[in-house]
């Protein structure tokens, strides 16, 4: 309903029925265009397509009165506030990124590229973006523990490697886990609306 997406093994544990029947109801529901499915890995994530799909789906659970349980993520809270992935920022973090550059429309309507006030943006903090790599400019890359979407390709890389470098971010020497930095958290209030 808030537009995450899970797994066909996590919605079936959580409406209580079998694996067979949770991906027959997947399979009708995805060629009918009610849910989408994106495969990242060896993992099939399913989400809902539109605001109106979950609308409906809202009318029909008050309706019936049936309270639905809500999925939650057992990422450790560490891991889930500021990781990498692969070679770009992940997590709470990430997301809120990433949503910020939708709503300020620093990516492209298909969000693989960044839009030209995106690059300005990128310029204007300081940011080299590779305009001639061979990698995506920019795209959606689904947060595992969020189960939103994070900014990847080459202007992910980019931003996590600026962050880096100028000590807005440091690495926990190990393991993925990001720490986000006083300077940090000042660059992030500053450009992107976050506390």
């Amino acid at each position: 309903m808030n537009g995450q997406a899970w797994t066909a093994t996590e919605l079936g544990s959580v409406s209580g029925v079998s694996p067979s029947t949770t991906s027959s109801h997947l399979d009708k529901l995805l060629t009918s265009g009610l849910i989408s499915c994106l495969q990242q890995g060896r993992y099939r994530y399913y989400s809902i397509t539109r605001h109106e799909v979950a609308e409906l789906l809202e009318k029909m659970m008050a309706f019936s009165a049936t309270t639905i349980p809500v999925l939650e993520t057992k990422t450790p809270s560490h891991l889930r506030y500021a990781r990498t992935c692969y070679d770009h920022l992940a997590g709470e973090v990430a997301v809120k990124i990433y949503v910020h550059m939708l709503k300020d429309k620093w990516l492209s309507e298909d969000q693989l590229s960044l839009s030209d006030y995106g690059f300005n943006q990128f310029e204007k903090i300081g940011i080299d973006i590779n305009r001639r790599s061979r990698r995506k400019q920019s795209c959606p890359c689904l947060d595992w523990s969020e189960r939103y979407f994070h900014l990847g390709g080459e202007a992910g890389a980019s931003f996590l490697r600026y962050g880096l470098e100028r000590n807005l971010f440091t690495k926990i020497n190990g393991y993925r886990e990001i720490s986000i930095t006083r300077m940090g958290i000042h660059f992030l209030n500053k450009w992107f609306d976050m506390e």
